[in-house]
């Protein structure tokens, strides 16, 4: 399908080999790469700051002869110009003396306007405002043979349904850049044609000040610098690109190539107009300044994107970050019960556990939470509750943890008033969802009335998939007095725990740990008639990892189900065929929106990450909201 109906539109920010002086040749030079990245789908190409003339030319810059090149240069280049936009950098001059340097665009054979550079610097090794005026308040309609376009700093340009708009170079660099009035105006891509020297650590500047604007503005943000072919009699410029979306670098290119640079970065629009849409202090700022759009042309059907997809993007990423993130979101978790605990004026922690991961991380929070508080690890109280489906696996990972950090720990086992309960209801005995849920909430109880009664506070273990899936009992697990696992996806969950089994846990206890992490998921209430782990999780609403990348993609940029589908694929594709991609996101929608019930109801509990289910917080949803319209588009996939 064409990926351009799901947001995404393919940019390119190149940085040519440039003869100084020379606009034919340049123009020459320029269209050549324009073409073949016409051929790779790309829908806007961006070329450095003067890119016709080269941007070091100094003085030359007055020469009729350079001025007259540079214009016969862009008419017949704009000429040539197919449906993708070229961006090329040209000064120009008007009657009156005064001179801009401009981003010029150009589609489909015209020149369709022309923005000129805000911020003229002149200072340090900078001598611009020799040549160049300030072209933020002019607006003038020009003519260029047969282009007729208008001199404007405040105008964007329509590719399909997404406006991009144009700020050079120093314009970044200055208080207030005019791409913040631009993406107020609408514009989703900024553009940026620059001749940014190199110095020593400029580049981690410059590269921060991409990123930040692009997260200022929720805007995707490309930049095309100046190559080594500039003059270097005084400075040496590297031709750097950089690719940057809502705060993230997606792409930068290496620097000093003396064959020149090009970078390819396909945005997601709609990702954007997402978080532009749930971020209220967006909305209510206002720009300065009007604003006028060119229409340009539709954008260019994509038929694959290069875009890279995290298979879990709950989970920190590898290298520097690793533990700082992770011993975070446990810092996170321990402050939130502590002060629960004070608030409580509680005397102990109570905590069902299961030796499954989850419950093993509430469990290592509750230590840490009491580490924090000053207090011994004998105020957690552990409770073991072995039922019809409980594994001798299970039961023997729960005796160790308690017994290797020293907490207290009741073993109880509720088969026998569970049958009593569904004998007083009149149950058949039958394998069915009550027999699971009457386990679930006889456990529940118990925790309670132990809290009760040795003055204390039950200490959810839930975590965050399973509530987005309903995963969990309503009134049973689903209920406690503070869930510090409620804003946890399940992948996170086994990265902490297995985190910690490595960097904070005795010998003794990181044994433990990854025992546990190495257990099947199983909320064990269906009878065995072996020791093994008969009801898998996973085997009966597929992968947590796809799970989990659902969810985050859904509600942290908005994507609709056949963008989940699409995206899973290329993050999933050498791990699961597309049907049983298909068979998973189909599962997801439907438990997603049957169980928002259970999430309405929601204990109290710490958020950790960007992404949170909370009715009091980042997700408010109708319980009765329709999603059968929404399975049927999924069927037809």
């Amino acid at each position: 399908m064409d990926l351009g109906q799901l947001g995404f539109i393919r940019t390119a920010a190149v940085s040519p080999v440039v003869e100084l002086a020379d606009p034919k040749a340049n123009a020459e030079r320029i269209y050549s790469i324009y073409g073949r990245l016409c051929d790779e789908e790309c829908s806007v190409v961006l070329t450095p700051e003067l890119s016709l003339t080269g941007y070091s030319c100094e003085d030359l810059f007055f020469s009729d002869e350079l001025l007259g090149a540079s214009n016969d240069a862009l008419a017949a280049l704009a000429d040539k110009t197919g449906a993708p936009a070229l961006v090329v950098g040209a000064p120009i001059q008007l009657s009156n003396g005064r001179m801009y340097n401009c981003a010029v665009v150009c589609a489909n054979g015209q020149i369709l306007g022309a923005v000129p550079k805000s911020f003229i610097p002149t200072h340090n090794e900078f001598y611009e405002h020799r040549w160049f005026d300030s072209g933020i308040k002019i607006e003038t309609n020009l003519a260029f043979g047969s282009h007729e376009f208008t001199l404007c700093s405040n105008q964007g340009f329509q590719l399909g349904d997404t406006t991009f708009a144009i700020e050079i170079c120093e314009d970044l660099w200055a208080p207030t850049p005019p791409s913040i009035d631009h993406c107020l105006n609408g514009a989703l891509i900024v553009l940026n044609p620059s001749a940014s020297n190199e110095l020593i650590s400029k580049v981690e500047y410059r590269r921060e000040l991409v990123r930040m604007q692009s997260a200022k503005s929720i805007c995707a943000y490309l930049y095309a610098g100046c190559g080594v072919f500039e003059s270097t009699k005084d400075t040496v410029y590297s031709g750097h690109l950089i690719g940057a979306e809502n705060g993230v670098v997606l792409g930068e290119s290496e620097r000093f190539s003396l064959q020149g640079s090009e970078l390819l970065i396909d945005f997601d629009v709609r990702k954007l107009q997402h978080e532009r849409r749930r971020t209220t202090t967006y909305r209510q700022a206002e720009a300065r300044s009007k604003f006028s759009v060119v229409d340009c042309s539709p954008s260019i059907p994509l038929r694959a994107t290069s875009r890279h997809y995290d298979r879990q993007p709950f989970v920190p990423s590898e290298g520097a970050e690793l533990s700082s993130r992770t011993a975070e979101v446990l810092e996170i978790q321990r402050t939130g019960l502590a002060r629960r605990m004070v608030s409580a004026r509680a005397d102990s922690l109570v905590i069902g556990l299961s030796g499954g991961v989850d419950s093993t991380l509430a469990f290592l929070v509750c230590i840490e939470a009491l580490q924090k508080l000053d207090k011994p690890n004998f105020q957690v109280l552990g409770a073991t509750m072995p039922g019809l489906g409980t594994s001798e696996h299970t039961l023997q990972s729960a005796r160790q943890l308690a017994d290797v950090a020293g907490t207290r720990l009741m073993e109880m086992d509720i088969q026998a008033p569970v049958r009593e309960h569904l004998d007083l209801i009149q149950h058949d005995g039958s394998v069915d969802i009550t027999l699971e849920n009457a386990q679930s909430r006889q456990r529940t109880m118990m925790l309670f009335d132990l809290a009760n009664k040795n003055k204390g506070i039950v200490v959810g273990t839930g975590d965050m998939s399973e509530l987005a899936l309903g995963w969990c009992t309503f009134n049973g697990d689903h209920m406690s007095s503070y869930n510090v696992n409620v804003s946890v996806p399940k992948t996170l969950v086994a990265h902490v725990v297995n985190w910690y089994a490595e960097t904070r846990a005795s010998a003794e206890l990181a044994e433990v740990l990854k025992r546990v992490v190495e257990t099947p998921f199983s909320p064990e209430l269906v009878p065995s008639s072996s020791d093994e782990i008969s009801q898998q999780t996973e085997s009966i609403l597929g992968p947590y990892e796809l799970h989990d990348f659902f969810l985050y993609h859904f509600l942290r940029t908005g994507a609709s189900m056949r963008k989940l589908y699409e995206i899973a694929q290329i993050a999933f594709q050498a791990t699961y065929k597309s049907e049983e991609i298909k068979r998973c996101l189909t599962v997801f929608c439907e438990r997603f929106f049957r169980n928002q019930f259970k999430r309405t109801t929601l204990p109290a509990g710490p958020k950790v990450g960007t992404v949170n289910l909370s009715p009091r917080g980042d997700w408010r949803m109708p319980d009765e909201a329709e999603y059968m319209h929404m399975l049927e588009s999924i069927r037809d996939f």
